[in-house]
C-alpha cells in the first residue's frame, strides 16, 4: 500500500507564497495520478488540484485556478503544490491523495495532511 506524506505548510502572510511536497512510497508513483485536497476549519474537505501520471495533464478548484501550481517529480516520487497570492481562506489541512480524483468522497481514509495558515 502506497504512503503518503505530506509537509511544507506553514504560517503566511497574505499575498505570500509556499511549496507543498507530498512524498509517495513504492515504485510505482510514476504509474498513477495525484490530487491535492483541503479543509478548512468547519468545513467539508474539497478538491484543490489534480495532475495525471506524466505531469502534462493538470486540472484545478477555481477558487485556486491562476495562483496554485500542481506539479510531480517521478523520478523522487514527489508531487507538489507552489502556493501564491495566498489567501486568509486558503487556510486549511492540506493533503494529497493517490488516483487523480477530484471527489473528496471517493477517498476511504486520509493522513495527517499539512496545515497551511494564511493571516490577513
Amino acid at each position: 500500500q502506497v504512503q503518503l506524506v505530506e509537509s511544507g505548510g506553514g504560517l503566511v502572510q497574505a499575498g505570500g507564497s509556499l511549496r507543498l511536497s507530498c512524498a509517495a512510497s513504492g515504485r510505482t508513483f510514476s504509474t498513477y495520478a495525484m490530487s491535492w485536497f483541503r479543509q478548512a476549519p468547519e468545513k467539508e474537505r474539497e478538491f484543490v488540484a489534480a495532475i495525471s501520471q506524466s505531469g502534462i495533464g493538470t486540472t484545478y478548484a477555481d477558487s485556486v485556478k491562476g495562483r496554485f501550481t500542481i506539479s510531480r517529480d517521478n523520478a523522487k516520487n514527489t508531487v507538489y503544490l507552489q502556493m501564491n497570492s495566498l489567501k486568509p481562506e486558503d487556510t486549511a489541512v492540506y493533503y494529497c491523495q493517490k488516483g487523480g480524483k477530484t471527489i473528496p468522497t471517493m477517498y476511504d481514509s486520509w493522513g495527517q495532511g499539512t496545515q497551511v495558515t494564511v493571516s490577513s
